[in-house]
C-alpha cells in the first residue's frame, strides 16, 4: 500500500526588519571592527612607544637615596637660621618630620587619590576631561608621581613626546619607590617661589618659622603655590594666593582632612608673612658672609650645593642686640650732621592713579634700610610735610620731626637740598612714635663681642648695612685706636718698675727740629690742657696724653713694640716711636677684641673663633671644634700684670673717660678705655665685664673729621653700654681675686718686688719742660725716617 505524502513544511515568511535596526546592527559592525581597530593601533603605538622610548628613560635608581642640591645654611648657637647660599633654598626634611597639616594640604590641592591610584589617575582623566569638555575652568590630571618625573627628569613643554615619557617615568617610579618614598621627593623638590624649594624653606621664607609649627590656614597658603609659583605668590600677588588658599581649604574638608569647623577657622585667621624690613628680624649678614668665606676655602663650590650645616658661637639676643645699638648709634651722631638734601627728586602727577604707579617706580630704587625707611613728598613747607611710603600710608611730619632738615625746608635752600614735591626722602619712628626726617648715614661703624674666656664670638657687626656695604669693619678696617690702645703701653710700663701710684708729670713737651730730623712738633693733651703731676691711675682716667708718651720714652719703644705682640698685634703695624703711646698704629676692631681679652680672662691668650660645628644634610658630624682650656701655655702676660690693669681700667669706667658705664649699668665689674684719635677720625671703646669683652668703632671709611667734639666717650660707649645692658643682664656681679704677687698699701696696688721706694715713684716731676730731652730721663732715639716723619707730623699737627 503506497506511503501517504506528509505534507511539505514551509518556514513562516518572517516579517520584514525595521530599517532602523538593520543600519544599527550595521553600525555596531563597523565601531566594533573600528574599535578593535583602534585597540589594535593604540596597541602597537604603546608597543612602539616602550620599545623606542624605554630604553631611553634615565637611571631613576638615585631617587632611592634623594639627593637635591642643597644649600649651605648657617645658624646661631641656639639653632636660629642666619644665613643661606646657594642656588636653591632647600631644607630636606624626611617624610616622617613633615607635619600631617601639610601632608593633607598638599593631597587635598595636588592629587587626594595619590595613594589608591598606581601614578595615574584614570578617574582624575575623566573628571578633567569633562571639565575641559563642558568649558568648566580648566584642570589638570597630574598626579604627585608625574610631578615628581616632570620636576626631576624631564622639561615643561607640552608635546606628545614628552607627556609618553612622562607616563613611562610615573609607571617607573610607582614600581621602583614606595608612595612615601615619592611623596617625600615631591615635598622637598617642588619649586614654590622666593628661591624657595620645598615646603621647609617656603615655610621659613614665607612665614619666617619651621615647617612643624604652621597651622591649616598656612599649609593651605603653601599648599596652593606649586600650581603657579609666581602668579600665587602671597608676596606679590596676596589676592590670587588667598583665592588659591580658600580653594585649598575647602578641598581639605571635602577630602575629609579636616572639620567644617576648623575650615572656617583657618578662613578667618590672618597670615603675617615674613617681612625683610621687619626690625626683629636677626640680622647677622657679616656672619653668615664670613662663614661662606670660611666654607669655601675648604669645600670649594660643592659648599652651595651638599647641604652643610654650619653652627657658630653666636647668641640671637646678643647679636640682635648689637646690631640694634649700632645702628642707633649711627643714626644718633647722624642726626647732629648737615642735611645732604633728598636721594632723587621725581616729577609726579595730578591723577590718582599715575600717581600711585610713579611712587611705586620712585621707591623700588629706593628701598626701605631697615627702620630708616623711604618715602616720597606729596607736600611740603617749613612747618610740615606730607609724604608717601611704600605701602601707600601717609605721613604729616612736623614739629621736632622737621629739625633734622631744616637746611632743607628754607626758602633759600639750594634746589639740590630743597624738601618739595616729588622728593624720595628718608623718615624714621621717634620714641614718641612720630616720624622724623632723616638720612642714610656715610659715616660707619663695627662692634664684635666675644666671651674671654675661650675666645667664642657672641656678636659681630660689620657695618651699618651690610646690603650698603659689604665691607667687614671688624676684620678688615685697619684703624688707628687712639687712647685705647694706651692700656698696652701702661702694662709694658708695670713690668719695668711703674705702679698705678707713680708720679708722671702732665706737661708740654717738644720736640725740635734737630731730634725729629725734621720739622719741630708739639703734642697735645686733647682738650689742650696740662694740669701738672698726677698719679698713673690718674693720668689714664683722664687720658693724659702727655702722660703716656713719657711713660713710653722711658721704657723704650723697641720695648713696647716687642711687649704689645703678647696681645696679638703686629710688630709691623706698630712702628716702634712715640705717637705709638697715642694709638698711631693700625688695629681692627678684631684685635682690639682679642688684646682687651688678655686683661679680661687674667693674662691668657685667646684665639676668637665662630664656628663651632659643621655637619652635612644628614647630620653628621664634619667639624666639631672644642677651643682649649685657659692654661699655662696660652698666658700672655703674668697674671698679676692683667689684674692691675684691670684695677685701672676699672677706675677708667668708674670715674675716668668712660664713668657713664658704671653710672647706666650700675655695677662695678666693668672695666675699658675710651679712644679718640687726632681731629677725631676714629672713636672707639673697648672693654669688657669678665664673661664679655666688646669693642664698638665708628669712623668713615675715607677718613675724615667725625667732628670737634665728637669722641670716643660720646659716640662708641653709648653702643657698648647699650649692648651690655642685654649681653650681661642677670650675670653676676665678677669679684676678682689678687693673685700672687700683688701687694695693697694705702689703698692702691703694687708689683711685690716693686713696692713703695722700689719701683718708679715718679716721671718728669723735677724737670723743666723746655725740651723733650729735659722733660724725661730717657732719650729718644735715633730720628724716624721721613716717611714716618710726616705721619708723626701729621698726627699731631694743630
Amino acid at each position: 500500500m503506497p506511503q501517504s505524502r506528509r505534507p511539505e513544511r514551509r518556514p513562516k515568511p518572517t516579517a520584514p526588519r525595521p530599517w532602523w535596526l538593520t543600519w544599527l546592527l550595521r553600525l555596531l559592525f563597523w565601531s566594533g571592527g573600528i574599535v578593535l581597530a583602534g585597540a589594535v593601533a593604540l596597541a602597537c603605538v604603546i608597543a612602539v612607544a616602550l620599545a623606542v622610548a624605554y630604553p631611553n628613560l634615565p637611571d631613576i635608581s638615585e631617587l632611592a637615596d634623594y639627593r637635591p642640591k642643597l644649600p649651605l645654611r648657617v645658624f646661631s648657637a641656639e639653632g636660629t637660621l642666619i644665613g643661606e647660599f646657594g642656588e636653591e633654598r632647600r631644607n630636606l626634611t624626611p617624610i616622617s618630620t613633615i607635619p600631617k597639616v601639610m601632608k593633607d594640604a598638599v593631597l587635598a590641592a595636588e592629587d587626594a587619590r595619590f595613594y589608591d591610584h598606581g601614578g595615574v589617575d584614570y578617574k582624575g582623566v575623566v573628571r578633567a576631561g569633562l571639565a575641559n569638555m563642558n568649558r568648566v575652568k580648566s584642570q589638570g590630571a597630574s598626579t604627585i608621581t608625574m610631578q615628581v618625573a616632570r620636576n626631576v627628569y624631564l622639561s615643561s613643554e607640552k608635546t606628545l613626546t614628552r607627556k609618553i615619557y612622562e607616563i613611562l617615568l610615573t609607571f617607573k617610579l610607582e614600581h621602583l619607590l614606595s608612595k612615601d618614598q615619592i611623596f617625600e621627593i615631591y615635598l622637598n623638590q617642588i619649586y614654590l617661589g622666593n628661591r624657595a624649594y620645598g615646603f621647609a624653606a617656603a615655610s621659613e621664607a614665607y612665614f619666617g618659622k619651621p615647617l612643624q609649627e604652621i597651622s591649616i590656614a598656612q599649609a593651605a597658603m603653601l599648599a596652593g603655590l606649586p600650581k603657579a609659583p609666581g602668579a600665587n605668590n602671597p608676596v606679590s600677588n596676596p589676592a590670587r594666593a588667598r583665592g588659591r588658599q580658600l580653594y585649598v581649604i575647602d578641598r581639605m574638608r571635602d577630602a575629609g582632612f579636616i572639620n567644617a569647623e576648623q575650615a572656617a577657622e583657618a578662613k578667618k585667621e590672618e597670615l603675617h608673612l615674613r617681612d625683610a624690613a621687619d626690625p626683629n628680624r636677626l640680622h647677622a649678614e657679616y656672619v653668615a658672609e664670613t662663614v661662606r668665606q670660611l666654607m669655601y676655602s675648604q669645600y670649594g663650590d660643592s659648599t652651595y650645593t651638599r647641604g652643610l650645616k654650619v653652627y657658630t658661637s653666636l647668641v640671637a639676643a646678643d647679636q640682635a642686640a648689637a646690631y640694634k645699638a649700632l645702628r642707633k648709634g649711627i643714626m644718633d651722631y647722624e642726626r647732629r650732621q648737615i642735611y645732604r638734601g633728598p636721594e632723587k627728586f621725581v616729577d609726579l602727577p595730578d591723577d590718582p592713579k599715575e600717581l600711585d604707579e610713579a611712587v611705586d617706580d620712585a621707591l623700588a630704587e629706593h628701598p626701605d634700610n631697615g627702620d630708616v625707611m623711604s618715602a616720597v613728598v606729596l607736600k611740603a613747607s617749613s612747618k610740615e610735610i606730607t609724604a608717601v611710603r611704600a605701602n601707600g600710608d601717609v605721613l604729616q611730619i612736623t614739629g621736632e620731626g622737621l629739625k633734622p632738615a631744616q637746611s632743607g625746608l628754607a626758602d633759600k635752600a639750594p634746589p639740590n637740598i630743597k624738601v618739595r614735591r616729588g622728593a624720595v626722602i628718608r623718615v624714621a619712628r621717634t620714641p614718641k612714635n612720630a616720624f622724623e626726617i632723616t638720612q642714610l648715614p656715610e659715616v660707619e661703624g663695627a662692634f664684635v663681642a666675644l666671651d674671654p674666656r675661650d675666645g667664642a664670638i657672641k656678636a659681630m657687626v660689620g657695618g651699618f648695612d651690610f646690603g650698603k656695604n659689604k665691607f667687614n669693619h671688624v676684620t678688615q678696617a685697619w684703624r688707628q685706636p687712639g687712647s685705647s690702645f694706651k692700656p698696652f703701653i701702661y702694662s709694658a710700663a708695670l713690668e719695668k718698675g711703674f705702679s698705678p701710684a707713680t708720679v708722671i708729670n702732665d706737661a708740654p713737651l717738644f720736640f725740635d727740629g734737630g731730634t725729629t730730623g725734621g720739622q719741630p712738633w708739639e703734642p697735645k693733651n686733647y682738650d689742650g690742657t696740662f694740669e701738672g703731676p698726677m698719679s698713673m691711675r690718674r693720668a689714664l682716667m683722664k687720658s693724659k696724653n702727655m702722660v703716656s708718651i713719657r711713660i713710653l720714652q722711658s721704657i723704650g719703644t723697641r720695648y713696647a713694640q716687642d711687649w704689645i705682640g703678647n696681645f696679638g698685634f703686629e710688630r709691623e703695624k706698630h712702628p716702634a716711636y712715640l705717637p705709638m703711646a697715642l694709638g698711631s698704629g693700625s688695629v681692627t676692631p678684631m684685635q682690639m677684641a682679642t688684646a682687651y681679652s688678655v686683661f679680661a680672662n687674667g693674662g691668657y691668650r685667646v684665639n676668637p673663633y665662630l664656628i663651632t660645628r659643621v655637619t652635612d644634610h644628614k647630620d653628621k658630624v664634619l667639624v666639631d671644634t672644642q677651643p682649649p682650656l685657659l692654661n699655662e701655655t696660652m698666658r700672655a702676660i703674668p697674671q698679676r700684670n692683667a689684674y692691675i690693669m684691670d684695677s685701672l681700667l676699672q677706675s677708667v669706667a668708674s670715674g675716668g673717660t668712660a664713668a657713664k658705664a658704671q653710672a647706666t649699668l650700675k655695677r662695678p665689674d666693668l672695666y675699658g678705655k675710651t679712644g679718640t684719635t687726632n681731629d677725631s677720625l676714629d672713636a672707639w671703646f673697648a672693654g669688657f665685664q669678665p664673661t664679655m669683652t666688646a669693642v664698638a668703632w665708628m669712623g668713615y671709611d675715607t677718613p675724615r673729621k667725625l667732628g670737634d667734639r665728637e669722641t670716643g666717650g660720646g659716640l662708641s660707649l653709648p653702643i657698648w653700654i647699650s649692648f651690655m645692658e642685654t649681653a650681661i643682664k642677670g650675670v653676676p656681679v665678677a669679684e676678682l681675686t689678687p693673685p700672687a704677687g700683688v701687694i695693697s698699701v694705702g689703698g692702691e696696688w703694687y708689683y711685690d718686688d716693686y713696692g713703695p721706694g722700689r719701683g718708679v715713684s715718679s716721671l718728669g716731676v723735677e724737670a723743666s719742660p723746655a725740651s723733650a730731652e729735659s722733660t724725661v730721663g730717657a732719650p729718644i732715639g735715633a730720628p724716624p725716617p721721613p716717611e714716618e716723619r710726616n705721619r708723626i707730623l701729621d698726627l699731631f699737627r694743630n
